[in-house]
Order: C-alpha cells, then sequence, then structure tokens
C-alpha cells in the first residue's frame, strides 16, 4: 500500500491548481451571479486535456488514470464548482460510457471529439440525459419513449435537470422502448442536440454551481438512427447504472474539493481574524471547527483515491464509489456550513466565497444518486 503520488499526479494536480487560480478564480463570484456559462474555463480545460483525461490517445484524449482525475477535480472544485461540473460530466459519463461501451464508428465520430473537448476550433462536450420529471432516484419509472421503427427510433420525452443542457452538442439520452419490459427495455441513444425535434428549455435558476447551464432538454418525434444506440437491445439501464458508478467518484471528488477550499479559505482567515486581542485561530472553538473539518477532509479524499484506485485496477468500486459519495457531500455541506460560521459575518458576504461555497456543496448530495440512494446501494453490498 503506498500513500505517495507519482510525479506525473503531482505535475497533474500543479497544473489542475494553477489553472483553478490563474483562470478559474477571477470572475467567479460575477458568473455566479450572472449565471454565466464558464465558457472560456471550460475550452482551456479542453487544451489542457482535461475533459478526456481517461481517454484513450487513439480516440484523442489525454490517457490519465482516475488518481489524476481525482486530483484535478479537487483542485478546480475548491475555486468553481461550476466548472468541475461540466468537466465532470463530460469525463466520468459521456466519455466513459462511449468508451466503455460504444462501437468503434461511435468512438471515432462521438467520442473522439468530445475527449477533445473541440470540434473544428469549436466547444465539442457532452450531456447525460437520465433524470424526468417522475423519474430522478427512481430511473426505472422512465416515460421518455424511443419507439423501433425498424432502421431507427422516434424518440419523444422531458428530461430534467440535465447539466450541460445547452452547451452540448452531443446528448447521451436514457428512453424506454419496451415497457412491458420494464428496466429491461430502455436503450441509451446518442443524439445530437441540432437534429429536428430536439427543444433546450429554459434554464434553471439554481441554489448553487449557477454558472454551469442546468435545462430541461425536450423531444417531439425526433428520428435517433439505429445506429446511434449504445449496446444490445435493453442494455439502457445497465448502461446508465455502470457509467454512474464511475460518475460518483467524479462527484465525490468535487464534494471534496468544495470541503477543501471552505477549509483553506477558514484556516486563512482564522489566523487574521482577532477577536478578544488574538487571532480566532488561537480560540479553542475555532480550532475544534479546524480540526474536524481537517480530519473528516481527509478521510473523504482517501476514500475517493481507494475508489478511483479500484476502477484503475478494474476491481468492482461500486461499494466505494457510493462511499466516497456519500461521505465527501455531506463532509462538503458540514464544513462549508462550519466556513460560513467561522468567518462570521464575513461569511454571510459574497466577497469571502464561502457563503457561495455552502451553496454549491448541497448539490453533491442529491446528483448522480441521492445520499439516500447511496446508502440504498452500500447496504445492499454489505448485506448480500
Amino acid at each position: 500500500m503506498h500513500f505517495q503520488f507519482s510525479e506525473e499526479h503531482l505535475m497533474i494536480q500543479k497544473a489542475a491548481r494553477d489553472f483553478a487560480i490563474n483562470e478559474c478564480l477571477p470572475g467567479v463570484i460575477e458568473r455566479d451571479e450572472q449565471q454565466k456559462f464558464p465558457k472560456e474555463q471550460v475550452m482551456q480545460l479542453a487544451d489542457l486535456g482535461f475533459m478526456g483525461m481517461m481517454v484513450d490517445p487513439k480516440y484523442g484524449g489525454a490517457g490519465m488514470d482516475t488518481i489524476s482525475y481525482v486530483l484535478a477535480m479537487e483542485e478546480i472544485s475548491k475555486i468553481d464548482a461550476s466548472v468541475s461540473v461540466c468537466m465532470s460530466v463530460n469525463n466520468s459519463l459521456v466519455c466513459y460510457g462511449l468508451e466503455k461501451f460504444g462501437t468503434e464508428a461511435q468512438k471515432e465520430k462521438y467520442l473522439t471529439p468530445l475527449a477533445q473537448g473541440k470540434k473544428d476550433g469549436a466547444l465539442y462536450i457532452g450531456a447525460f440525459l437520465l433524470s424526468e420529471p417522475e423519474a430522478g432516484s427512481d430511473a426505472t419509472s422512465q416515460k421518455t419513449t424511443a419507439e423501433d421503427k425498424g432502421d431507427y427510433y422516434l424518440l419523444n420525452g422531458t428530461k430534467n435537470w440535465i447539466t450541460n443542457g445547452s452547451s452540448a452538442s452531443v446528448y447521451l439520452v436514457i428512453a424506454q422502448t419496451d415497457p412491458a419490459k420494464g428496466s429491461h427495455g430502455i436503450n441509451v441513444l446518442i443524439v445530437e442536440k441540432n437534429w429536428p425535434g430536439v427543444t433546450v428549455a429554459a434554464k434553471e435558476n439554481k441554489l448553487g454551481i449557477r454558472g454551469s447551464d442546468t435545462h430541461s432538454i425536450l423531444f417531439n418525434d425526433v428520428k435517433v438512427p439505429k445506429e446511434n444506440r449504445i449496446g444490445e437491445d435493453g442494455f439502457g439501464f445497465k448502461f446508465a447504472m455502470k457509467t454512474l458508478a464511475g460518475g460518483r467518484i467524479g462527484i465525490a471528488s468535487q464534494a471534496l474539493g468544495i470541503a477543501s477550499g471552505a477549509y483553506e479559505l477558514s484556516l486563512k482567515y482564522s489566523k487574521e481574524r482577532k477577536a478578544f486581542g488574538k487571532e480566532i485561530a488561537q480560540h479553542q472553538a475555532i480550532q475544534f471547527k479546524l480540526a474536524d473539518m481537517a480530519t473528516k477532509i481527509e478521510a473523504a479524499r482517501l476514500l475517493c483515491l481507494k475508489a478511483a484506485w479500484e476502477k484503475d485496477n478494474n476491481l468492482n468500486y461500486d461499494l466505494s464509489s457510493s462511499m466516497a459519495k456519500v461521505f465527501a457531500s455531506e463532509t462538503a455541506m458540514w464544513t462549508t456550513v462550519e466556513a460560513v460560521q467561522i468567518h462570521g459575518g464575513y461569511g454571510f458576504v459574497k466577497e469571502y466565497h464561502v457563503e457561495r461555497l455552502m451553496r454549491d456543496a448541497k448539490i453533491t448530495q442529491i446528483y448522480e444518486g441521492t445520499s439516500e440512494v447511496q446508502r440504498i446501494v452500500i447496504s445492499r453490498n454489505i448485506l448480500k
């Protein structure tokens, strides 16, 4: 067992940290207030190779391991979780799913530009469309239908809470083809945003990660060629579950970064702010908060790295990724609330960043499987 990063890991970590500080920090408050999609930052991530970090270089990716991905996600999430969630969805849900389960033709056409984050010099990213108005945690209750018409599917329905909803060029859509078969009648289809019948609905006005573009996507008699189905007929639900297991490592790392960012700001502030004649870091009440923050964050980091290591070594990481996500997300929520408390009145104003981190933390307990769903996954694994 080794607890030391390789030189390559440290280089990637530093590159991500420098990018976050130099490119994400300027304007992060304004992007949050204006709900402005961080297109420039995402384009720069593409230049760094961070939009297809784990994709094989033959498909345009950087060929890095999952540990590198965790390190980069943490550093970027310390500064701007709206940037990191765009990166997470493209890496964990879209590129991974295509590379793992797609055909060579699908990889050549879609995976290569998605892994590069660009096509013909323009932004080219993906989105994962699973949730619906009545199908969130219960992913089997799909109302979006993909009617088999022989050489194509006719797609109809509505998808909710879609990250990269308006910025993505490609959607991976989970849809029901045969309701009688339940979860075995679900397919996953590659859909291009500019196809006839695809409509991007209004942008959601969110509590946190306000820079990321979250939309509902509507499908009205969209013709999807059969060659755009990923996997065998009925593979869609398994595709979603297998893909989300890896996605949870990304969101756990995002939560870790949010917590780490709040902790670092709190540590710095506690050494500068004085009360009762000395720095507040000298008061035991603050020291204990910082001690608990540091301990929980380190535990979350180890859980994230363990899940990443298992994935890199082709082991079953369903349990570890769920443990990492539930613990890291709850650590992020607790840590950011405490960070606001340590900052006092200053924590309640935007310029000190911790109130934004607190708002950003909440979504990590909800998307890509709520904390309740993670506990279901964990309990099933430990009781079987």
